[in-house]
């Protein structure tokens, strides 16, 4: 199951939880306040690697390999 990033709109927490994709838009209750008004954030792990490769997949120096 994907972990979603959910933020609380009553005391600003932010959480995590593990959720099925069809249920991710049922926000779950804040974990600091019991607040039922949270909503789906955008996760920043999302974005660290941009595409799965290694760091250096977009490096810019000349491949100097045979072949």
């Amino acid at each position: 199951m994907p972990l979603y990033e959910y933020t609380c709109r009553d005391c600003g927490t932010r959480f995590e939880a593990m959720r099925r994709m069809s249920q991710r838009t049922e926000a779950p209750p804040c974990e600091a306040c019991g607040s039922e008004q949270t909503q789906l954030g955008m996760s920043s792990s999302a974005f660290v690697g941009g595409g799965g490769g290694s760091a250096g997949a977009c490096s810019t120096s000349a491949w100097t390999g045979g072949g």
